[in-house]
């Protein structure tokens, strides 16, 4: 069991491959089980068909291809139908179900959704076998093959699927497999023409697949594993084989003998879940492997019996897999393979088969692990298939933890870690003597690595836990607390997924209010690679995730891109949508710790190369294992160029045999190291700082890459390896190695600033079309099959991400949220007060929501305006200065530029081969079409109007800054809250914000449900096509001659590595890395290990203090040999150093280092008496609010300023570099050094410094405080490398006092005083005149020397004649850079003006200065530039022009006089009302609104509270304000205002008992609850329902339970007990108010709703008073619940008086149904006005009316009153009579009048739709008076255009006019104005006969009447000349008109198109033969 454990760890990052059950997807080809003859009769049909639509194979794939969909997302896979038969229909055919089997299709794919159709050959079909036909599902392929489905389309078919999928009980294993593998056709290879068999797979045929039939089976079986397994599951046919439940026995044991070896690929992760995924619930393994087992036991033929053995184990290779990767879904299935397993075995050993133990052993662990995951299973602990821990034993309260074997130990923490106090069991590692054997080594080293990263996050969240505990669980006070080994982040929210190219990444949303302090640049939090831990539960469970992506600019806003683990990912998709959590970040690179982790646990000890040495630590080297085959090297390449010729080859194990160290050009310590590492399998060399051990160590790789034929194997695949710690050194290194092999390199490592490594990095050789040309078919397959998923899933996704991202980017159109928004609130918000409440008809207004906001540019304006704008010019000008800063190298950036590895990834440049600039232009098209306001444009805009303010830069970043801080808020209006608004511009601004978050976060939940299956989907086809990638690396890396690698690569590639086997391994700055990356970097293979370093400079470095001191975790490999005494080399020559600094290390840190002669020649620092120095001062330090960082200002500037001193003296910038000793200082510096002035000085800090040098170094130590902490400057290995890294020059600054407490230091600085180089100033000399000095020991003394030389003047006349005004400077001593800032004397025209310029500037070519000049046109004299014409010049002064109205202009003289003068003027309105307003409406036709209040006493008897303007002059009134406050039947007020009927509460239901609450509003019925009555107590207990009245009297006895206070309860038995007590809080109980309350017996009962505590017998009499007896008394008994008496909150919750609250709310109930209506009425009702709905959207054609088809999703709605169905069934009434009148302007206005008049229509409908239209009294008496307006004028202008047509308009103008100014007034239509125009309207009837004929109205009558035909009969010609049509009345030949000749009459009862019904005949609308005559067709003008 233990061994089959540890396989756990092989499972990678995939999770989503488990999706469901797998569906059998035969396509277009299904088969069922049955008569194989016809199967293939019906195949060969279905060929031929396809054989038809293209000659080529290809082409009958496409066809095949062409109705793909219906599985999955429905983009392209065969059609699917559900399991009782239902399968793809065939090409244009019909598919006939049948109740069993599987459908059977002759034709290509059907389609499977909206889209998708191909030409239909219609006699094809499908027949399901088995049972009658149930169905029939008829479809249409695609016609176009290139046609890509809309997204709409793509939308339905995902819809259908799904629907389909439900029917199915399941869904396919892997979606895209089902949805695109499915083209297989399992005959194609078995009948090609050679006879071979092709029986059905159900009669025991082997199913055949496009590149998967049997043949091919025992092709793949020879095989490696890696190819089959990649084979397989890039291939869409084993879906189709496997899903198979009946199999021939030979068939079963191919596929399991080829599954096993899949199986036994032990590398590829993501490759093998995808096979476990389609294999767990597979027919073979469900069905077809049992049957097979079975079948074992009967067997008789001794042949196939003894065969048995093999067989099993195959099996149990796949049982083992698929149960360690899906442990909780496979383990019954598994289980019962198990038994039949067992039963198999026992009958095979009875008939005298042998069985191998193995096998047997391999049963029981899985037996085993088969109980152990359902002990768990019953426990409750186990979680999901993806439960990493699933397989592990629990180790409960870790008794005997260090007998644990450590590769069972879960490399994630676990929750038990963090819920106990968790002691681990450590060992140290051991440095003074040997491990007991390779186990214990590698289990020390992986607890101690493990424990590094671990505890930081262990005690941090303990300490975050016990702080919540201290402070009452209130966050607030925690969110700018620091802690010591986490840092949290609050309120973090996932905002987008992202496609990244390890998988799926989400952009995070944290609060970062409290991190306002910190440098994000510069700052290590949330760094690539770190491990951040999220939870939403206290940290009872938890999410991990690493950070995958930073960007400072982000992260200010709180947004970093994380990717979660494996099971974190399966648990994400269980957690609600914008779940908030908690964030801990731990700063470990934790991928590195993994990848290194998962190596020693998969280090086998047998396995482990040099084990001698670095465990055993035998100081017995040995020579390299391949010098005993053969020793001899040849030289000559690494020679001296004056020895080449003569060195000869040499046997390399004699030691008098080597040449000597002059003829190789070395120093003495140097041939040592040479000749140890070529001679030694573990060579140790030490590089003092300057030694040049890269030097050496190139010579040591050149050597043994010119004699690879001693150490590579026969094939030459054996690689030399070279690792490094940091991306500087690799490429350093690799550069020399390139200087003498040109090919052959390969890079890995993070981004490389090298250009002649470029070629050699791995992803530009992976990517080289030659590379990928020579890779194995089966590598290039199965790239393009995922690939093509991945691309697939990456677009899905996209589509919802993009929207995700744009929803926080500023504020979203309304219309996007509209779904989101409830009608109620919808209509409201459409409804903008803040313009014209009712002039929103007919407008698109995209600002809605802006304003509503109070984000339009009036409203923000106005509330801006008198803030002024200081800040923002401050931030400007901060924001410049911070640009003008030097760039320096972030340490943020350092260690992410480590930590990134340039992979083989992305080969195509991006998932889907898109750019990422057109991804750009996508997501501007989306947020151009999403957002009102996008915060990411440089140039927002709030929405204007023409005569308003203009928003400023100032007040733009100001609601840029008010629209973040909104957006990144969290909390939201809760529902309730929501339930209660009625106005949501009634809301104040915060509650608008509230609101607008509430209906965003439903918007982003949406999307993120859509994304979920795509982000699962996506996930599966990168860890796929990661392993192929890795496999193409494999292939590349084995032809490589030399592999660079980081160690960090090398932790990541630790897997390839393994496989690539290197023999030769160089590891530069060994000693800076930890033992145990050094351990995983060796393979098996390796026979040779060079190790190169210091470990007296930079050691590791450890997470935890703790285990680098008492563990030795700090200790590297190199180190630990050294100490235990194996041979190494130092090299003592250094070449970097001038003495003097040399002294500072030698014999401090090194005993001996010998001074190369090339450093004793370096001339002297100019401007300094001396080269090296050590200021002293006291100045304190202070610490950095981020992190456990330092700054010393005093330092800083002192460092600054002799930087510049030292630029002065012509040092150039590259020659200086300043280091220091923490970040903090290093900002410190950034922020006083401007770029123009410092940029190319380097500034670092030391610890990223080593391997680095330079001419002068400024070293600023920091520390300085009374304590005496000098943190690590204490440490020698740091102090080596700060002081060793300067060439000609080192000026150190610091507290020497404080530093001289260290020994080190003491030692330095005696010897440094020995050569005057300490002191507390630093002397300057200036360069010009010697004799002057300067001590600086502070800035300001730099004063003294403002040029870098002194102060006296420089005195050099220039070339312009001007003196030099410079004081003394060194620098440019001729002057050729000076420039003279002096006035220019020169003449620049004839008036004899001289240049207004500095000296140094060209002067102008025309005369600039101005004089007075009169300019022509206006005569105004101006002062003009000299050169200017006058006519061309603007004058300046005030116009003097009066504008048309007598206004004066005022603009200036030069400029055209505006037309629109402002001046405000009294103005007479139409209204008839006057007011100030702007002087230009007197000209316009527009006028303003009308502000003059109202006034008019409405129909309720309340005064109208709008204005003239608002009421429309009276026509409609604003409605109604004034509250209502009636108390409701509820006990709620009731919130309408001013209503007649109070319609029912709105307000949520309060009414609950212990068992449930009502969800409904409270106006809605209530459901009863049917729950038995909670109402009990040891004396009694009652039987009813909860809703029915008690059966059992209030229990009188005294409860008997004790408080927590310990005092005895104050209440009665049965009932809760009261909250208080009589002794603790004796006033407030005995407080009299029945007066019963101070007796000292006294017991109270507690009301839930209101908590007030009251004596029971008196709340017993208040509560049983019969309302009767009040009624009796002649008192009106209100029907509603009783009240608390003391607060008169209703009692709604209490089982002692829940008799008397259940029959209040039985009578209520029947009160709401009174009010509301019997419900079947309602439905009825309902059906009704649904019906009238349908019908007048065909005879009217309302389709294009918005609020008309709104009417219909209303009636659509759950739950309506009678009042709302009156209410629409108004508005519904309305909007017809509305259709008519537009269809009379339509047909009988002309456009003049026609545009008026909808103008006067759209009026009324937005009157209709306004949010506050009841139908209230006033409202139905204005409705009606403007719409009996309407018609009026409607009729009117129909008889003028009627008039216009004859002819006859002057005949009746006057009286036209006459009734269109009585119609056209403003002011209500009267019933008196309404009488005089109808009057009018008869006259103009007998002036002009409505009829149009010629002759009068009693004439037509008797004409229509003698004819005696019903209507419909009577037509006219074009020119309207009338004829009647008898019979049937329609038009069945065709003549000429006898009076115009024109056509006349038709054919088959169609009418020519020239003539029409002649309405004024007999008023008819239609034809009497048309379908339309049904409707009324009769109407003057069908009103």
């Amino acid at each position: 069991m233990e061994r089959l454990t540890l396989t756990t760890g092989r499972r990678g990052p995939n999770n989503d491959i488990d999706t469901g059950q797998n569906a059998n997807g035969l396509g277009g080809r299904g088969r069922r089980q049955g008569s194989a003859q016809g199967d293939r009769a019906r195949e060969r049909g279905g060929r031929r068909r396809a054989q038809s639509r293209g000659s080529s194979q290809g082409e009958r794939e496409e066809t095949d291809r062409g109705g793909e969909g219906m599985r999955g997302r429905g983009i392209r896979g065969r059609a699917e139908a559900g399991r009782g038969g239902q399968r793809g229909a065939g090409i244009g055919g019909r598919l006939e179900t049948g109740e069993r089997g599987r459908g059977r299709g002759r034709g290509g794919g059907g389609a499977a959704g909206r889209w998708g159709e191909r030409d239909a050959q219609r006699g094809d079909r499908q027949r399901g076998g088995g049972g009658g036909n149930e169905g029939e599902v008829r479809m249409r392929a695609q016609r176009g093959r290139n046609r890509e489905p809309s997204a709409a389309e793509r939308e339905g078919a995902r819809l259908w699927m799904a629907d389909m999928g439900a029917r199915r009980g399941g869904h396919s294993v892997d979606r895209r497999e089902g949805r695109r593998g499915e083209r297989q056709d399992f005959a194609r290879e078995g009948q090609q023409g050679n006879g071979r068999r092709s029986d059905s797979v159900g009669t025991g045929r082997a199913p055949q697949s496009r590149g998967l039939g049997y043949k091919k089976l025992e092709e793949l079986a020879e095989k490696d594993p890696p190819v089959v397994a990649i084979t397989l599951s890039s291939n869409p046919a084993l879906q189709t084989i496997l899903k198979e439940t009946k199999m021939r026995q030979d068939l079963v044991e191919l596929l399991s003998l080829v599954l096993s070896k899949a199986f036994k690929s032990r590398a590829d992760r993501g490759t093998l879940q995808h096979l476990g995924g389609i294999m767990k619930d597979s027919g073979f393994f469900c069905t077809a492997l049992p049957h097979y087992l079975v079948g074992m036991v009967s067997e008789f033929n001794a042949v196939r019996r003894a065969r048995y053995s093999q067989h099993l184990e195959n099996i149990l290779v796949i049982v083992s897999e698929v149960l360690n990767i899906f442990p909780v879904s496979s383990i019954k299935t598994v289980s019962m393979l198990l038994t039949l397993l067992q039963a198999s075995i026992n009958s095979l050993r009875a008939s005298g088969e042998e069985i191998k133990p193995q096998t047997e052993e391999t049963i029981e662990n899985l037996q085993g692990i088969i109980q152990h995951l359902q002990e768990r299973s019953r426990e409750g602990t186990l979680r999901s298939d993806r439960d990493t821990y699933a397989l592990l034993p629990t180790g409960g309260e870790n008794p005997g933890e260090e007998e644990q074997d450590f590769r069972s130990i879960p490399i994630y923490p676990t929750i038990e870690e963090f819920q106990q106090d968790h002691k681990p069991f450590l060992r140290p590692n051991l440095t003074s003597k040997r491990y007991t054997n390779t186990h214990i080594y590698l289990d020390t080293h992986f607890r101690l690595l493990r424990e590094d990263f671990v505890r930081p996050l262990r005690e941090g969240i303990h300490q975050l836990l016990q702080n919540q505990m201290d402070m009452g669980r209130t966050d607030r006070p925690l969110r700018t607390k620091r802690f010591d080994d986490i840092r949290v982040y609050f309120d973090t929210q996932l905002i987008v997924p992202k496609c990244t190219k390890t998988g799926i990444g989400y952009i995070v949303q944290f609060d970062v209010q409290p991190l306002q302090f910190v440098c994000w640049e510069n700052s290590k939090r949330l760094i690539f690679g770190s491990l951040v831990c999220l939870s939403c539960n206290n940290f009872e469970s938890f999410l991990f995730a690493t950070v995958s992506d930073r960007d400072p600019k982000d992260l200010k806003k709180g947004q970093v891109q994380i990717t979660f683990t494996e099971e974190s990912r399966f648990q994400l998709a269980r957690i609600e949508k914008d779940q908030l959590f908690v964030m801990v970040e731990t700063t470990a690179y934790f991928e590195a710790y993994r990848y290194v982790l998962e190596g020693l646990q998969e280090q086998r000890e047998d396995d482990m190369p040099f084990q001698r040495y670095i465990v055993e630590c035998s100081t017995d080297v040995r020579p390299p294992a391949y010098l005993d085959r053969k020793d001899t090297y040849d030289l000559s390449s690494v020679a001296d160029p004056d020895f080449k010729d003569s060195m000869l080859p040499f046997h390399s194990l004699k030691a008098e045999a080597w040449p000597r160290m002059e003829k190789l050009g070395l120093d003495e310590s140097q041939m040592k190291a040479f000749q140890l590492a070529l001679t030694k399998e573990l060579a140790i060399i030490q590089g003092p700082p300057g030694t040049g051990k890269t030097y050496v160590g190139l010579k040591i790789a050149q050597a043994l890459l010119t004699n690879q034929d001693l150490w590579r194997d026969e094939l030459g695949t054996a690689p030399m390896l070279v690792v490094c710690y940091t991306n500087h050194a690799l490429d350093q290194f690799l550069e020399g190695i390139h200087e003498f092999l040109p090919k052959g390199i390969v890079r890995i490592g993070g981004r490389s600033n090298s250009e002649i490594l470029k070629q050699f990095n791995l992803r530009e050789l992976t990517q080289s079309h030659n590379f990928r040309r020579t890779l194995p078919p089966h590598l290039r397959t199965a790239y393009n099959e995922i690939y093509k998923q991945l691309c697939q899933e990456e677009r899905e996704l996209q589509q919802q991400s993009v929207k995700l991202e744009c929803s926080l980017k500023g504020v979203i159109r309304e219309n996007f949220l509209q779904k989101f928004i409830s009608h109620r609130h919808w209509d409201s918000l459409r409804q903008c007060p803040a313009q014209d409440e009712f002039e929103t008809w007919n407008e698109k207004r995209s600002g809605l929501m802006m304003e509503w906001l109070g984000l339009g540019s009036t409203v923000f304006l106005k509330r801006e305006t008198e803030n002024g704008n200081g800040n923002e010019a401050t931030e400007e000008a901060m924001e410049v200065e911070e640009e003008d800063l030097i760039e320096i190298a972030e340490e943020a950036d350092l260690i992410q530029a480590e930590r990134i590895i340039e992979d083989n990834f992305d080969p195509r440049g991006g998932g889907d081969g898109r750019k990422k600039e057109d991804m750009e232009e996508a997501v501007r098209a989306v947020e151009e079409l999403m957002l009102a306001m996008n915060l990411d444009k440089a140039d927002i805009q709030a929405e204007q109007k023409e005569e308003e303010w203009t928003i400023q830069q100032s007040q733009k970043k100001k609601m840029k800054k008010k629209i973040r801080r909104e957006l990144g808020k969290t909390s939201t209006m809760t529902e309730e809250e929501e339930d209660f608004i009625l106005d949501v511009w009634t809301l104040s601004l915060q509650d608008r914000w509230k609101l607008y978050r509430l209906w965003v976060s439903r918007y982003r939940v949406e999307l993120r449900t859509k994304s979920l299956t795509s982000e699962q989907e996506y996930q599966n086809a990168v860890n796929r096509l990661a392993d192929v990638k890795r496999h193409e690396n494999l292939c590349l890396l084995r032809k490589a001659t030399v592999i660079g690698m980081t160690t960090t690569g090398a932790a990541k590639f630790r897997t390839t590595l393994q496989q690539v086997r290197p023999r030769l391994v160089i590891v530069e700055e060994a000693a800076e890395v930890l033992e145990a990356h050094t351990i995983t970097t060796l393979s098996q293979a390796c026979e040779h290990l060079i190790l190169i370093g210091d470990h007296q400079q930079l050691r590791p470095s450890a997470t935890v203090f703790e285990l680098a001191k008492n563990f030795n975790l700090e200790m590297s490999m190199f180190e630990r040999l050294v100490k235990m005494g194996l041979p190494f080399v130092r090299l003592n020559y250094q070449h970097r150093m001038r003495p003097e600094i040399a002294r500072l290390l030698t014999p401090h840190i090194y005993s001996e280092l010998e001074n190369h002669p090339s450093v004793l020649d370096y001339e002297n620092i100019k401007g300094i008496n001396t080269n090296l120095f050590f200021v002293e001062h006291n100045h304190p330090e202070e610490e950095i609010k981020d992190g456990r960082s330092h700054q010393n200002r005093h330092e800083a500037k002192f460092v600054v300023a002799l930087c510049r001193y030292l630029l002065f003296q012509e040092y150039r910038r590259e020659q200086i570099t300043i280091l220091t000793t923490y970040t903090g200082q290093l900002h410190c510096l950034r922020k006083l050094m401007p770029a123009k002035e410092f940029s190319g000085v380097k500034v670092h800090v030391v610890d990223k410094y080593q391997g680095e040098e330079n001419d002068i170094v400024l070293l600023s130590l920091v520390r300085s405080n009374p304590q005496g902490k000098v943190g690590f400057l204490n440490i020698p290995n740091r102090v080596c490398v700060a002081l060793s890294r300067a060439k000609k020059a080192l000026y150190c600054i610091g507290n020497s006092g404080m530093l001289s407490q260290v020994k080190l230091w003491s030692n330095i600085f005696h010897t440094m005083r020995e050569n005057n180089q300490v002191g507390k100033a630093l002397t300057l000399c200036c360069q010009n005149h010697p004799e002057r000095q300067v001590k600086a020991s502070s800035v300001e003394d730099f004063n003294q020397a403002p040029e870098g030389g002194c102060t006296l003047p420089c005195e050099f006349r220039l070339a312009c004649g001007h003196v030099c005004a410079r004081v003394c400077h060194p620098y440019d001593p001729e002057h050729k850079e000076y420039k003279c800032v002096k006035k220019c004397q020169k003449i620049l025209c004839d008036q004899g003006h001289r240049c207004t310029l500095l000296c140094y500037k060209a002067c102008p070519k025309q005369c600039p200065v101005k004089v007075e000049k009169i300019i022509p046109q206006c005569q105004h004299t101006q002062m003009v530039p000299c050169y200017q014409d006058p006519e061309t010049f603007v004058c300046q002064k005030p116009c003097q022009k009066l504008l048309p109205c007598g206004h004066p202009c005022d603009l200036v003289c030069g400029e055209p006089c505006y037309s629109k003068c402002k001046v405000k003027v009294t103005l007479k309105l139409k209204c008839g009302h006057s007011q100030q307003d702007a002087c230009f409406y007197k000209t316009h036709t527009e006028q303003p609104e009308c502000r003059t209040p109202c006034e008019h006493q409405l129909k309720c008897s309340h005064a109208c509270r709008g204005t003239c303007g608002k009421c429309y002059q009276g026509r409609f009134h604003f409605p109604c304000s004034h509250q209502c406050e009636r108390l409701l039947i509820c006990s709620h007020k009731c919130s309408k205002p001013c209503t007649k009927n109070c319609p029912p509460c709105q307000r949520p239901c309060e009414n609950c008992c212990v068992h449930s609450k009502c969800m409904n509003q409270c106006g809605q019925p209530c459901a009863p609850c049917i729950e038995p009555c909670a109402w009990s107590c040891p004396h009694q207990r009652c039987s009813k329902l909860c809703h029915e009245p008690c059966d059992r009297l209030p229990c009188t006895e005294p409860c008997a339970k004790i408080l927590k206070c310990g005092h005895p309860c104050i209440g009665l038995c049965g009932d809760k007990c009261p909250s208080k007590c009589r002794i603790c809080d004796y006033d407030e109980v005995t407080e009299i108010f029945f007066g019963t309350e101070d007796e000292p017996e006294a017991r109270f009962i507690q009301l839930e709703d209101c908590r007030h505590i009251i004596e029971y017998t008196a709340m017993d009499t208040y509560m049983g008073m019969d309302d009767n007896n009040q009624a009796n008394e002649g008192e009106q008994v209100a029907i509603k619940l009783k009240e608390c008496p003391k607060c008169r909150t209703p009692i709604r919750k209490n089982l002692r008086y829940g008799s008397h609250i259940n029959r209040s709310l039985a009578e209520i109930e029947k009160v709401k149904e009174k009010i509301n209506g019997l419900q079947p009425d309602i439905e009825e009702r309902r059906e009704t006005l649904k019906n009238q709905w349908k019908e007048n959207l065909s005879i009217h054609k309302m389709h294009h009316q918005e609020e008309y088809m709104h009417i219909n999703v209303r009636l659509g709605k759950p739950y309506l009153t009678a009042h709302d169905l009156w209410v629409l069934e108004n508005k519904m009434n309305y909007l017809i009579r509305v259709a008519k009148l537009l269809k009379i302007e339509q047909e009988n206005m002309s456009f003049m009048h026609g545009y008026r008049f909808k103008k006067h229509v759209a009026e009324f409908v937005s009157w209709l739709k306004t949010y506050h239209q009841n139908f209230t009294d006033q409202q139905v008496f204005d409705l009606q008076r403007e719409l009996g307006r309407l018609t009026l004028l409607a009729e009117l202008n129909a008889r003028c255009n009627l008039a216009d047509e004859r002819g006859q308009t002057d005949k009746i103008q006057s009286e036209a006019q006459q009734m269109r100014d009585i119609l056209e007034m403003p002011g209500q239509f009267t019933e008196q104005a309404q009488r005089r125009v109808k009057e009018a309207m008869e006259e103009l009837d007998k002036k002009l006969p409505l009829t149009g004929l010629g002759i009068s109205e009693e004439e037509r009558k008797m004409i229509v009447s003698a004819m005696k035909m019903p209507p419909g009969h009577w037509y006219k010609c074009p020119n309207g000349h009338v004829y009647l049509i008898t019979e049937c009345g329609g038009a069945m030949v065709s003549r000429r008109c006898p009076d115009c000749s024109a056509t006349i009459g038709g054919e088959r009862h169609r009418l020519d198109s020239s003539n029409r019904v002649a309405t004024e005949m007999d008023g008819a609308q239609h034809p009497a033969w048309s379908e339309a005559y049904n409707h009324p067709n009769v109407g003057r003008f069908n009103l």
